[in-house]
Formats: structure tokens, sequence, C-alpha cells
């Protein structure tokens, strides 16, 4: 019998549709059910890799997680990457598919449903609960009729719907009723919850509003659920980076201050988050000189399109401003795409990020150049000593995600693929402090994350958690949440248990 399924959408972007399958994901988990995640198609640069090898979005991964289960190219057959204003890279079961003008992309969506639909059907073989994400909103008119993320995929599953509204955001009437009532009639019929979500306060203070809401919309609101800033789950996308800082900034914060280049294409930047949850670490995001000041290290994070996003660095004053700190005795840090314009120079021959060349920042001696294959490995890695204040030969844990190939003299470590090939990447100073490498998750490595910080002067509690226990505990506490906010009982009901 295929597994049941439940369906949240929401009334826009950004309204905590991903974490709240993430926490319903690892509810259901606890209670010994076999649970998986699925969204169709998404657009984010944060992605993660199966160990298959095949690409998704870093929420799936997340949900994977949360659900004790390895992350499958099923779980989101259909990523979107944007390059550009008005262009992605469109990933298909985990590899490229195309690069794609939005308009092209939205006249090629008809033969992507089938891959949608095998997917779907896959997962729901093999598991007691299929827990479905949309993406945006379900009322965009001008799309629906080519929908493969939202009702098209309720319909085809039957799923029920819950809907989320964000009160946060304000006007959570004409979020949940316009909602509601632009949707089609045999699409209302299938939405059988509400959820307020990221409220402020006393929730009784909102009791008026649920009933309005359950009188004008004719469907049972399930729960209120509170605003939640510093939930310690990886951010699904760039949407939410100005409100990161707040997130990441403690009172007791301040001793190491660690500024992250916000890049317009930056892509997986949780790769910071094992620094923001450390007692005495500050991490900001930052777009300009003013806002960099004197931090005691710098991250140049991943982009989608290292090229533009160099120039960038360049137009807005940033690389001077990074490269006259590095002078004064800043570490500097690039992973990925930040990693390349550390270098020489970058090259893109066969236009596989738009075409050209740049030279690099002229800190490593690197040469980048892009080639149309991609790499996607979840890998082992070990130090080759190019790191004065790490210990040589530490084995670290990490994934690669990356179409630049870069040429080094001197790596920094030595890549161990699944398919057995070893490959050296990565490159650093004499001195350590300025590194850089194609290694997605490195800070997730404890005994690395806490000597680099210690290289910066930092003096570590006397216990320090492991990165993975601290998302464990963050799962857990999100469960926890929604578990005192939802009416559990009615949502088992409406998946039909």
């Amino acid at each position: 019998m295929p597994a049941r399924t439940l369906m949240v959408q929401g009334t826009a972007s950004s309204v905590g549709k991903s974490l709240l399958v993430t926490g319903l994901c690892r509810l259901y988990a606890r209670r010994g059910v076999r649970v998986v995640p699925f969204k169709a198609q998404n657009m984010s640069n944060n992605a993660g890799v199966t160990p298959e090898g095949g690409e998704i979005g870093r929420a799936q991964i997340n949900q994977a997680e949360a659900c004790g289960v390895p992350p499958h190219v099923d779980m989101n057959p259909i990523p979107l990457k944007p390059e550009a204003d008005s262009r992605s890279q469109v990933v298909v079961l985990g590899r490229p598919w195309a690069t794609l003008p939005a308009g092209s992309y939205y006249r090629r969506k008809a033969e992507l449903w089938q891959v949608v639909v095998a997917a779907l059907e896959r997962l729901r073989a093999r598991a007691d609960l299929v827990i479905i994400e949309g993406a945006g909103s379900p009322a965009e008119l001008n799309l629906k009729q080519g929908d493969i993320v939202n009702m098209a995929v309720a319909r085809h599953a039957r799923s029920p719907v819950v809907l989320v509204g964000d009160i946060d955001k304000g006007g959570i009437f004409a979020q949940l009723l316009g909602t509601l009532w632009l949707l089609a009639p045999e699409e209302q019929t299938l939405v059988r919850g509400l959820i307020v979500n990221k409220f402020r306060g006393d929730p009784a203070l909102f009791e008026d509003g649920v009933r309005i809401l359950e009188e004008r919309g004719g469907v049972p609101v399930l729960g209120v659920v509170p605003w939640l800033p510093d939930h310690g789950i990886a951010e699904e996308d760039a949407a939410s980076l100005d409100e990161l800082p707040r997130r990441v900034t403690r009172p007791d914060n301040g001793v190491i201050d660690i500024a992250v280049i916000a890049f317009p294409r930056i892509a997986n930047f949780d790769d910071v988050d094992p620094l923001t949850m450390e007692p005495g670490v500050r991490v900001r995001f930052v777009r300009s000189p003013a806002a960099l000041g004197r931090p005691q290290a710098v991250i140049l994070p991943g982009t989608k399109h290292t090229l533009a996003d160099l120039a960038w660095l360049r137009q807005v004053g940033l690389a001077d401003a990074i490269l006259a700190e590095v002078r004064r005795g800043m570490s500097l840090v690039g992973i990925c795409g930040g990693y390349q314009m550390l270098g020489r120079v970058v090259r893109d021959p066969d236009g596989v990020e738009g075409g050209g060349e740049a030279k690099g920042l002229g800190l490593l001696p690197t040469e980048v150049t892009f080639r149309r294959d991609k790499t996607t490995w979840q890998v082992r890695a070990r130090l080759c000593g190019a790191l004065p204040w790490a210990e040589a030969e530490t084995e670290l844990c990490g994934y690669e995600i990356h179409m630049g190939h870069a040429a080094t003299p001197a790596p920094l470590l030595m890549i161990y693929r699944p398919t057995g090939e070893v490959v050296p990447d990565g490159a650093a100073t004499d001195d350590g402090r300025v590194w850089g490498t194609h290694l997605h998750g490195l800070f997730f490595n404890d005994a690395f994350r806490e000597a680099w910080l210690r290289s910066l002067g930092w003096q570590p509690p006397s216990s320090v958690r492991s990165a993975l226990a601290r998302r464990m505990d963050a799962y857990d506490r999100w469960a926890d949440v929604l578990e005192a906010s939802l009416d559990i009982g009615r949502l088992d009901a409406i998946i039909g248990w």
C-alpha cells in the first residue's frame, strides 16, 4: 500500500514551510513512523549531496536527517539554482539538466511532470508517510497552468493539504483566506487545516483571530506556532540572510568576530552554521566595506557564479578592503567559489557560468578553469600539513559541488571520492592565515573547527558539543514546539490515522 501523505503549502515564500516540514518529519520519526520528505521543485543555491552523489536542496537534506534516513534525489527531483536574475541551472534527479532563462523553463515544465510523479511514487513505495512541501504560493494564478509543485502534486497524490501563513509579515487573514478563496473548488476541498506561523507573544491573544479564520474559511486552525528565531536549523535559501545577523548574534558573543561576505549569488552559506553556535564567536554577514569593520577573520563562501560575484566584490570595494585587512594580519578563508576567487585567475572558456576570465585576488597559487562536468560527491579528506595550526593527516568529512577545477602546486588536502579517485584540493599560505578549498562542510568537523578558532585567539569553554549533537537537539526542540502548539490528534486524523 502506498504511503499516506500530508502536504504543507504556504501563502507565500519564506512563511516557514521548510521548517514546519522539518519539525513534522522529526515529530513523526520519533513516534516510529517511516517518514520521508518530498519537494518536487525548489529554487535555492543552498544545496547538499546524497550518498549516491546527487544534488538536492539543503532543506531536503535537513528534513531527511530529521527523519533519520539518508537523503535521496527522489526527495527533491528538480532543484533550480539561480545564476542570474532570470536564468537558473536546472538539476534533475541529482544531475545538471539544462541552464535556462525563466521563460524557457516554464515552457519545458510539462516534460518534467513525469519525473516528479515517478519520484513521489518511489518514495511512497518505501515509507509509511511522505510529508510534501509546496513552493511559494498555490494561488499564483498566472503560473498555475504549469504547476508541478503545489496543487498539481496534491491532486495527483490525493493528499490533504495544510496551509501555512506568516503572521509576522502582517495581513494573516488576507494571506490565509485570500489564498483559500483563490483556489479552485476541487483544490479547496483538499485544504484540511490552517497554521498561523511565527506568532510573537501570548497565542491566547489570537483566539478571536482563530475563530474568524475558522468561520470565514470553513477550515480548522490546527495551531498558532510561535516565532522561534534561534532554531539552529540550516536556512533553506538566501531570502533569510537579512535575519541571520540577528539570529547569530547573542549577548555573550564578540570575543572572536567573523565576517561572511554575502555575495549576490551566495550558495551554501550554512557552511558557517557551526561557527554561529560557539560561545564567544560572533558571525556577521556583510555586503559593504563599511560593514566589514576589523574582524579577526573573513570567510568568502560559495557562490553560484564565481566570476560575477568576484566582479561585484571589486565593484563595491570589498576586495580592496579585505586585502588591506589581510595585510594587517586578518585570517581569510575561501570555500568553493570563495576559494576560486583567492587564486591567480578564474577562466570560463566554455561559458559554463556565462563565460569570461578574470584575475583572482592573488593570495593563493591557484588557477581555476570551469568545465561542463559537475563534481558532486560526499567525500572524505585528509590534511596535507599545509596549516601550521591544524594537525597533519587529520581526517575530515564533507561534500563537493563545483564546476570549477583548480590547479594548485601545493594542495591543502587530499580528497577521497567514493569512486576510489584521490584528488588534491585547496591551498594555503605558509603561515596558515589564508586558505581555501572546494570542500563544503569543513566546519562541521569538530576538531578542525576548534583548531581554526583557536588560531584566531578563541578560548573554548570547558566542554564543547559536537555539531551533529547540536543539530539533533535543534530538530528535537523544534518538534517539541510543534507538539505543544499544534493539534496533533487532529493532524493525525487528517493524515488518516
